[in-house]
């Protein structure tokens, strides 16, 4: 495992182990780094790591309407001193929706520009721009991305209560954000909202089929998790598998709920909801049921 230390964490708003349907992310084996949050403000990618830039690609994404066609591949042959990480010689980083200015050969240092964030069709319309990291061992392929090593952050994450209410502070076509539950010190520490055993939550709830929680106090043994005075899911060590639920807004079924860590002010529960509408100053109730047709996207 290796642990980004809170130092290399500071540079980005929001950061997520579990919110995507790829299987880099299975089991926290990748991190989404979100320099600024929103669609549309964050143009910049401060480099997460120090080393030397091993090779660019540009790869094919998954057509969009909201996407650019190209993605792009950035490897890098990890310093571990200079980049303040636990990591064997040898280790490369893997970074991808970042418009490489770099090239083979060039050296970087931890907050560094790596180039410009893309919106690319690997992620879903409400998804903000972000650098996606992963880490492969020596004798590991650089260019797959299954198989990565397991990622963990160098920061306490503080659970934050929340009874499911809310107004609703931001819109966009697939989304809304509530002012709730709100961020007690924004700037001074990262935040996700709480699960009822502790620790706090991250990922796609439940339409993505996976997800996990930060700093869990029985992170050692098989638990439930709940959310909201229901069970949502399993709970192996931080990885958590969902229970069958249907998230519903106002008494109706929306997508799910986007869980994250962020320490910005704008932080608040996140509904997906491309097929409902809301507008700012909406009072909001979120509340959860079994289903036996959990919205599962990927």
């Amino acid at each position: 495992m290796i642990t980004l230390p809170g130092d290399v964490l500071s540079q980005y708003e929001r950061f997520s182990l579990y919110n995507s349907p790829y299987v880099a992310h299975d089991r926290g084996c990748a991190i989404d780094l979100y320099p600024e949050a929103g669609p549309d403000r964050a143009t910049s990618a401060p480099s997460p790591v120090a080393g030397e830039v091993l090779d660019t690609r540009t790869v094919r994404a998954p057509p969009q309407e909201y996407a650019v066609p190209d993605d792009h591949l950035i490897v890098i042959a990890v310093d571990p001193e200079a980049s303040g990480l636990d990591a064997s010689e040898g280790t490369v980083a893997r970074t991808l929706h970042v418009d490489p200015s770099v090239a083979p050969g060039d050296r970087v240092a931890v907050g560094d520009s790596l180039g410009t964030l893309v919106r690319a069709g690997f992620f879903a319309p409400w998804v903000d721009n972000h650098v996606h990291l992963g880490f492969r061992g020596p004798d590991a392929n650089a260019y797959r991305a299954s198989g990565s090593l397991p990622v963990d952050v160098g920061v306490d994450v503080d659970p934050l209560a929340w009874d499911g209410t809310g107004t609703v502070r931001a819109t966009g076509e697939t989304y809304a954000v509530l002012d709730s539950p709100a961020h007690p010190a924004p700037g001074e520490r990262f935040v996700g909202v709480a699960a009822g055993e502790g620790g706090a939550l991250d990922g796609g709830l439940v339409h993505y089929e996976g997800g996990g929680v930060h700093g869990a106090p029985t992170a050692d043994r098989r638990v439930g998790v709940s959310l909201l005075g229901r069970r949502v899911g399993r709970a192996t060590g931080r990885d958590v598998t969902w229970d069958p639920i249907a998230v519903c807004a106002d008494g109706e079924r929306i997508t799910g709920l986007s869980l994250f860590c962020a320490r910005d002010p704008g932080f608040g529960a996140k509904l997906i909801c491309p097929d409902r509408e809301f507008e700012p100053g909406d009072s909001v109730t979120v509340d959860l049921r079994p289903t036996d047709d959990p919205t599962v996207l990927g």
